[in-house]
């Protein structure tokens, strides 16, 4: 049956009016339209629902007992519309973000500070996983959404990218390659020692990548889970690194320096959720949050970072 809400608003006001005038001056339509919305009712139906006459307008036994279901449904109807148009505004609730760990260390606690200052009712749960840990728990539902490392092909993912960084050499200060002016070639690196970030890592498929496309033969020595496990490592000579700018703290450990590498070579940083899943108002504010925080983080300086 092809009939509408504004139908039934319709008959429910000429019901309790008795009037087809009286009742478009309650809904705000003219007498016209009220009669022509009350005949496509009872066409639909196929019953006649108001006996008319001259001085009034009266319920048959169909109108009356349709008149007797109607004005609960269409109150629970808008009790249910007002909720959920509600949502909109919604601002208490819990919201639930897996992140890969350089990007839980780097992006994510001024991403939770904004949120706590500026809406203290939500609560911020955030998962620091490896980068295949946190793509699982968003296909599984376990968060509402990630932020990791560009994934590759992934076809149950929407993705977005919402920040490019670009790797850096981390070395001690008193390293030959520490000594030239401007960026270091990726060549440079050929020969050396390497202490890089495990495969667990989502910088690690793209490290490699770019080793092997400028043709860079190294050798890796250590391959740890944790930025700050790859200082210590450089501290000892253990080795040199390659890590993504957002690993880089803001004041690098004593006798380290950073610098950039040539030609560069950009990560993606990418937020992440279920494929044709639409986000709640308060997942998706959050999701806007990050990508506001990331858009204005500053970019890792070209040269020396002491």
């Amino acid at each position: 049956m092809n009939i509408s809400l504004r139908q039934f608003k319709v008959f429910l006001a000429v019901a309790e009016t008795g009037n087809f005038s009286k009742a478009g001056e309650r809904i705000g339509i003219t007498q016209p339209a009220v009669s022509r919305a009350i005949g496509e009712l009872e066409q639909s139906l196929g019953l006649r629902l108001l006996d008319r006459t001259t001085r009034e307008v009266a319920l048959t036994d169909a109108g009356r007992r349709l008149h007797s279901h109607l004005e609960r449904v269409l109150e629970d109807l808008e009790a249910a519309l007002l909720d959920v148009r509600g949502m909109a505004q919604l601002r208490r609730g819990r919201v639930r973000v897996g992140s890969s760990p350089t990007l839980s260390a780097s992006l994510m606690p001024a991403c939770i500070a904004a949120c706590a200052r500026d809406t203290p009712e939500l609560e911020i749960v955030l998962l620091d996983r490896v980068q295949q840990q946190v793509l699982d728990s968003v296909l599984a539902g376990e968060v509402d959404f990630g932020v990791v490392i560009d994934p590759a092909a992934q076809d149950a993912l929407h993705c977005e990218p919402i920040l490019q960084e670009p790797f850096c050499l981390v070395l001690p200060a008193a390293h030959a390659l520490a000594s030239a002016s401007g960026p270091v070639p990726w060549t440079a690196l050929a020969g050396r020692d390497l202490v890089l970030l495990d495969h667990a890592s989502g910088s690690r498929r793209l490290i490699d990548e770019a080793l092997l496309r400028f043709g860079v033969q190294a050798r890796v020595v250590q391959q740890l889970g944790h930025p700050t496990t790859i200082f210590r490592m450089v501290e000892a000579g253990i080795g040199i690194s390659v890590l993504p700018g957002l690993a880089l703290p803001p004041r690098m450990p004593q006798g380290l320096t950073a610098r950039l590498l040539a030609p560069q070579v950009d990560r993606q940083i990418m937020l992440v959720h279920r494929r044709g899943r639409s986000l709640p108002p308060l997942v998706q504010g959050v999701w806007e949050r990050v990508r506001t925080t990331a858009q204005g983080l500053p970019s890792p300086l070209a040269g020396d970072r002491p």
